[in-house]
């Protein structure tokens, strides 16, 4: 295993109370992750800041029933549902060996506020809908739109972590904003002055 990051100190602050829990899961995508094809080798030296810290500092943007789109390894699904135990977490993924992985840290981390959904985002039926879908690393906005909007409840919102292009991102989607009634479409940057690397978020309600 190559050298894994040591922990920041900025992470015991973030995750509070639930840092070991944060810890845990931490350390097992450290011994995994990589044989198991979840995050690739040059991941392991900066674990921590590019994406343990780079999901849990979005932690306070949602609230009540949540998806999270391509749940993958677990980011930054499984990190906000350590950092929010308050919340109810639905990680969607197509993947077999993922969602065991998934399946393996949730019962592991005894996360009783998550549950998992093996399909593609285009094949969950919610008639509710959730309070708020959010994805990372899936896919452009263009194509990430036809995806978490229809899981989204009226008056509901699009909370997506993504990277410097944020801004780009929201230009080239403008055809689906408009198709799927996005409204108060922006990118917010979160960790200024607390994080190594800052997070965008692109944030929209759906109408």
């Amino acid at each position: 295993m190559s050298d894994v990051e040591v922990e920041p100190p900025v992470a015991a602050e973030l995750f509070g109370d639930r840092i070991d829990v944060a810890r845990a899961f931490t350390d097992a995508l450290a011994q995994q992750g990589e044989e198991r094809g979840l995050i690739g080798p040059i991941e392991l030296p900066r674990l921590w800041t590019r994406h343990i810290l780079n999901s849990v500092i979005a932690a306070p943007l949602f609230h009540g029933s949540v998806a999270d789109i391509g749940s993958g390894a677990g980011l930054p699904g499984v990190v906000l549902a350590i950092a929010r135990p308050d919340v109810h977490w639905t990680l969607i993924e197509p993947m077999e060996r993922r969602v065991n992985w998934l399946t393996e840290q949730v019962d592991a981390l005894a996360l009783d506020n998550v549950e998992i959904v093996r399909a593609r985002a285009e094949d969950v039926g919610r008639p509710k809908g959730f309070d708020v879908v959010t994805a990372r690393a899936v896919s452009a906005l263009r194509t990430l739109i036809p995806l978490t909007a229809p899981l989204v409840r009226d008056g509901g919102e699009i909370t997506v972590l993504k990277g410097m292009n944020a801004a780009n991102e929201i230009d080239a989607a403008q055809k689906q904003i408009k198709k799927f009634k996005l409204t108060d479409v922006r990118v917010e940057v979160l960790g200024e002055g607390v994080l190594a690397e800052t997070t965008r978020v692109v944030r929209a309600v759906v109408r």
